[in-house]
């Protein structure tokens, strides 16, 4: 039998204090730090998942995928959840900015469908990184009396791309308020669609029809805006706008709800619009990737997933949430999309970095109207 002196005890309990210490301090603090889209969530779905966890979150909110980049790239951004579309997520997982998924910590990965992982898995092999929040496409939206009455004796065209991009239409709408998306990845891949070329191309020459389209539309355009042009929808100050399917859609749900009077629509063009992939993904340098983890994890509950696609009309990968979908925006065809308009849609591919600063110039000359 060992005798433990009292040097021994004293260095036993010394060992076990350093153990403890160091257990304390691999557990994660309950703090979360999320970065994610405007109007983009439900209203009780932080409160549920704090009531759950423990775990205090932060939500902050930008609105382009610009603005994430750059803030990924400088590093040390004190994020653990950061919601990119899926084209710069690919740019950002390839340039070491993402962590890997721990797939054991995401048991709710079996209930998403197939089918969308595998078009996911095209820009992110594996799934490796990427874990889709909602999907829409952009579009045309537009205030259907006030668009009406401002094209007079024109009739509406067969392409709704055609309102926003051709100077005949676009014109008579300046009257009564014309809105773009304020970022170059989402208004020159339109540009490129409606040209006929591949939304994101990567073909430089594809570019070079861009520029002229742009600035013959430039006169009438009144508005720059990626989030308050839901406002301005729904209470009237524009009626045509080059937008997310979602946020038109939230556009007419305010506008019902309060009493507005004004009739708002998101159109599926003849072409197709182009399809987005909002992406959940863990930042290398997140300081609690394990509730991280969970978060995201609980995202993928079919009735979270559900409850978001309610509040924001935007399509989930779900395939166990649709009974959790309210029944008027399951079965709205701008939401959930048809097989026949699927096939039209544009999906999102990757862009190096000379394309995306190509994108960039000319966007910045379009606005600027140089």
């Amino acid at each position: 039998m060992k005798v433990f002196s009292s040097r021994n005890l004293k260095r036993c309990a010394v060992g076990m204090f350093t153990t403890l210490a160091l257990a304390a301090h691999a557990e994660e603090e309950k703090v979360l730090n999320v970065y994610n889209w405007s109007d983009y969530i439900a209203e009780d779905t932080l409160k549920n998942f704090e009531k759950e966890t423990g775990i205090k979150v932060r939500y902050d909110n930008f609105d382009n995928n610009e603005i994430v980049h750059a803030k990924l790239v400088a590093g040390k951004t004190g994020y653990d959840v950061v919601v990119p579309s899926s084209y710069w997520a690919k740019i950002q997982a390839d340039g070491g900015l993402l962590m890997k998924l721990d797939k054991s910590k995401l048991p709710n990965l079996k209930n998403l469908d197939p089918d969308f992982q595998a078009a996911l898995a095209k820009l992110d092999p594996g799934n490796q990184y990427m874990v889709n929040w909602l999907w829409g496409y952009t579009t045309v939206g537009i205030n259907v009396d006030k668009v009406k009455a401002a094209l007079g004796n024109m009739p509406m065209p067969e392409n709704a791309w055609d309102l926003v991009f051709k100077p005949e239409y676009i014109s008579k709408l300046k009257s009564c308020g014309v809105s773009f998306l304020d970022s170059a990845t989402e208004v020159v891949p339109a540009a490129l669609h409606y040209l006929g070329k591949p939304a994101y191309s990567k073909n430089v020459a594809d570019y070079g029809q861009v520029p002229a389209l742009l600035k013959s539309i430039r006169p009438y355009v009144t508005l720059f805006s990626s989030s308050g042009y839901i406002n301005d929808m729904a209470n009237g100050s524009i009626c045509l706008s080059l937008g997310w399917s979602g946020d038109i859609n939230i556009a007419r749900q305010r506008a019902i709800d309060g009493k507005t009077g004004q009739n708002i629509q998101a159109l599926i063009p003849k072409t197709g619009g182009i399809v987005f992939m909002d992406t959940m993904v863990i930042p290398a340098d997140a300081p609690h990737p394990d509730n991280a983890h969970k978060f995201i994890n609980y995202i993928m509950r079919p009735e979270v997933h559900g409850s978001l696609t309610n509040k924001v009309f935007y399509a989930n990968p779900n395939k166990e949430s649709k009974k959790f979908v309210k029944p008027e925006v399951a079965s709205n065809p701008t939401v959930f999309l048809s097989d026949a308009d699927m096939k039209k849609m544009a999906m999102p591919d990757a862009i190096n970095n000379d394309i995306r600063r190509q994108m960039t110039r000319i966007y910045t000359s379009f606005k600027t109207g140089l």
